[in-house]
Order: structure tokens, then sequence, then C-alpha cells
């Protein structure tokens, strides 16, 4: 199952990867929208500083040429001829018309180039009254890519009256492909880092729910509901769900310490009117003037009696454990005497029920210091369970092992069984399987004796399992630790 701390960090770094992409996307978007304008504005005022240079140059020999006296329609040919060095090895598109715009003057090395009709549309726009100058576009020829212009008026130079810089529009967006291919390539790593740092984050972020759930896990054994939770300093959530968990903690105590208190005083109070009824019934039995015909039922009413007492007994001793009150008087003692003692009380109530009882003893002393009582009563429990459940001809086996750090004893039975589905239940209290355990039925009993059989196990510090396999039979193991 994935931990909540496993989730954020993939949630992270998904959040991250996504973040990136939109990014990259926007960027890119961005500036292939944008790029265009920028470089068309960047554009005309370059080819507005080349307009007036062309037309600082063309002044400048036409006045050379009026100082050298030349004029006319030589003058003009003779300025076309000084500036094309200028303009010829220029880049640009630089066309040169006269005031009229009827008569194209001079083309550079590019502008000779261009489509007839492109030309055509410089003339036109020369001969417009006014003219356009300054920059702007022009669409070109079949075929050809629109122009980005500037066209700059021309004075007191003659046979020229205006001057047509052009170049191509040219975006390149190559340095942000770049980038792009970079960040990609460099997404595996990101991704990793932000994993690694978003799991850090989301365990230091997450620390104070897993000190909580120890908390718990201490707690929820019933016997230390008084104890609460740290609450984390702030008023976050977490400190906020500490605070509704021990209200809740307070409320569970005090319902639990209630019914522990009823079920202690009820099972108290109700030892002694079972005692007088008991001896009560004991007496009507014995007495000789007591008619026959109510003897059977003051025989049932006696075992309901002792079934009941056996009960209360069962419920004081639960209520005592639960409280802490039930303390154990340890003793060092052979567990090997009172496996033979339980196994000899069990050919007892097997003897009637036809069912054989077999033990399995170590050849050395088991020494363990135990409450003797007690284990002798985990062991009855067992044994009666085990005697109870195996039908005719089956048999019961009692063993005890001796391990390194630990001893077993165990209880196995060759009986009904339990449902798979049960197992998981059979140290609950109260707890019967419809078909196994009835209080009333072929099997009857008060149900606390395995929960019982389970804290005395527990109290020694040990376990009670079992294992069941239906019409296989069943095994409790009662596991102690050694000292």
């Amino acid at each position: 199952m994935q931990s909540i701390r496993f989730r954020l960090a993939i949630y992270y770094s998904l959040a991250l990867t996504a973040t990136m992409v939109a990014f990259g996307a926007a960027v890119y978007w961005e500036r292939t929208v944008t790029a265009p304008r920028e470089a068309e504005q960047k554009l005309k005022a370059t080819l507005k500083s080349e307009g007036e240079f062309a037309v600082n140059v063309l002044v400048q020999q036409a006045r050379a040429l009026r100082k050298l006296g030349t004029a006319g329609a030589d003058s003009t040919k003779q300025l076309v001829a000084d500036v094309k060095a200028y303009f010829d090895p220029l880049p640009d598109y630089v066309i040169l018309a006269d005031a009229t715009g009827s008569k194209l003057q001079y083309l550079s090395t590019q502008a000779s180039t261009l489509l007839p009709e492109t030309l055509d549309a410089v003339s036109a726009m020369v001969q417009r009254r006014p003219p356009p100058f300054g920059p702007g576009s022009l669409t070109g020829g079949a075929g050809e890519a629109p122009l980005i212009y500037s066209l700059a008026e021309v004075t007191d130079v003659p046979g020229v009256g205006a001057v047509f810089v052009a170049a191509r529009p040219y975006v390149d967006i190559s340095g942000l492909r770049s980038v792009l291919l970079s960040m990609l390539m460099m997404t595996p790593l990101i991704l990793v880092t932000s994993g690694a740092l978003g799991y850090w984050l989301a365990g230091r972020s997450l620390r104070p729910v897993e000190v909580m759930t120890e908390e718990l896990d201490d707690i929820q054994d019933g016997t230390s509901l008084n104890r609460r939770l740290a609450v984390p300093t702030g008023e976050d959530e977490l400190s906020r769900l500490a605070q509704k968990l021990n209200e809740m903690l307070g409320r569970v105590e005090h319902s639990f310490v209630a019914l522990r208190r009823f079920t202690a005083d009820a099972s108290h109070e109700l030892k002694t009117p079972l005692m007088v009824l008991r001896a009560g019934v004991e007496r009507s039995l014995t007495h000789p003037q007591t008619p026959g015909e109510i003897v059977p039922a003051l025989d049932e009413t006696l075992r309901q009696i002792n079934q009941m007492s056996e009960l209360v007994t069962n419920l004081l001793t639960l209520a005592r454990a639960d409280e802490g009150r039930a303390s154990l008087a340890l003793t060092e003692t052979d567990l090997r005497t009172l496996l033979t003692d339980a196994a000899e009380t069990a050919e007892i109530l097997g003897e009637a029920r036809g069912v054989t009882v077999a033990t399995e003893l170590p050849d050395h002393p088991v020494l363990l210091p135990i409450d003797s009582g007690r284990i002798r009563q985990l062991l009855m429990n067992l044994v009666t369970n085990a005697v109870k459940y195996t039908p005719r001809g089956g048999s019961v086996t009692l063993r005890l092992t001796d391990a390194l750090e630990t001893v077993s004893l165990s209880v196995q039975d060759t009986g009904i069984g339990i449902a798979p589905g049960d197992l998981s239940n059979v140290f609950e209290r109260f707890w019967r399987a419809d078909l196994a355990r009835s209080r009333t039925g072929e099997h009857p009993g008060t149900g606390l004796g395995l929960a019982i059989s389970q804290w005395i196990a527990e109290a020694h510090g040990g376990t009670l399992s079992a294992q069941s396999r239906p019409g296989r039979g069943s095994i409790f193991t009662a596991t102690l630790p050694k000292p």
C-alpha cells in the first residue's frame, strides 16, 4: 500500500513537471507571437537610420559635385556612380528615385533582384502626393516575401527625390529552441531531484502524524487510555487533529472506566446472591422431604446457577485485569507438573466422552517464574474446550516445548475445528461461532474462557495463538518468555 508520503512526492513531481511544460509552452508561444513584431519594429528603426545615412551620403556627394562644377544630367550620373560604392555592399535593398517617381535612378545589387511588380510599387509610392515618407511594409510580387522599408525624402540633390531602403524581416528563434531543448534534457534530473526533495519534505511534514500513530498504537490496548497525544506547536491542521483526538480519548476513557466499574460492581454484587441461591438449591436436593418429581428441576436450576457463578467470576476477573488490579503471584514452578495435572483432569473429562488424552513432556525440569494458579486456569480453559469440541473417538494432546528463549504450552485436539473467518475472533469476549460454540446448545459455555486465557498469557509477557482447520482440529499455544 502506497503511503501518503510517497503519493505527495509523486504529486509534487507531477506538479513541477506540469509547471515546467506550461512555462516552456507559454514562453515559446509568447516569443513566436511577439518576436516577429519586435523584429519588425527593430528593423524599421534600422532602416530609418540607413535611409538617413543614404540621404547624408547623397547630400555630401552632391555638394562635392557642385564644387567641381558638374551640373545637369551628367551630375546625376556622376552622383549615382559615386554613391554606388557606398550602397552596393549593403545587404539591404537600396533604390534611388527621382522626385516624380517615374524613373528609378539607382538599384543596389540586392534591389536589382526584385521583381518588376515590386519595383513598380516603389515607383507608385514615390509618385503619390504626398509620398508616404517614413517606415512601412510593402507586399512583394508573386512569390516574394513582404518588405519592411523606410522611404526618406531627398532635397537639393539633382535628379534624386527619394531614397527607398528595404529588407525582409527575419525572426531567429533558434536560441529559444536551444533553451527548450536544454530544459527537456534536464527534465529527468529535475524530476528525480524534485521527487527526492518532495519525499523528504513530505516526511518532515508528516512526522507529527507518525508520532501520533505510534502513540495511538501504545494507547489502543485499552490499559493506557489515560495517556494523551502530544499536541504539535502552532495552530495548524495537525495540532487541531491532535486536540480532537485527545478529546475523543477522554470520552473513550470515561466510557471504559464507567463500563469497567459497572462490570466489576455488578459481578461483585451478584456473587453473594448466587451463593445463597446455590446453597438453598443444594440444601433442597439433600433434604429427605423434597418430592422426587421436583429433583430434576432443582438439578437444572443448580446447573444454571453454577454456570452463572462461573460467568460472574470470569467477568470479575476480566474487570480487575482491565483495571490493572489483577496482580500475579510469581513463583518458580516446574511447568511439567502443571501440564501433568491438566492432563489428569482432561482424562477424567474425556473418559465420559470417549476422548483419549496424551502428553508430550521434556525429560528435564522446565522451571519458570509464573503464577501457577493463573497458568493452571489457562491450561484448564484450553483442555476443557479441547475435550468439549472433540467428538467421540478423537484425541487431545498436551505438549510442553522448551526452546532457547521461550517455553510453549500447547493443547491440540482432533475436534470440529474453527472456520478461517472465525479464527481471528476466538479471543473476543462473549464471541461464539454459530455451530462450534453455543451457550445453550450441545457445547455450553460462557464465552470468556479464551479471553481470560489470553490475558493470563499476556500478563506473563507471552502470547496465546490459535491454529485450526475445519474438521481437522485446533491447536492453541501459549508462548511464555524465559527471564
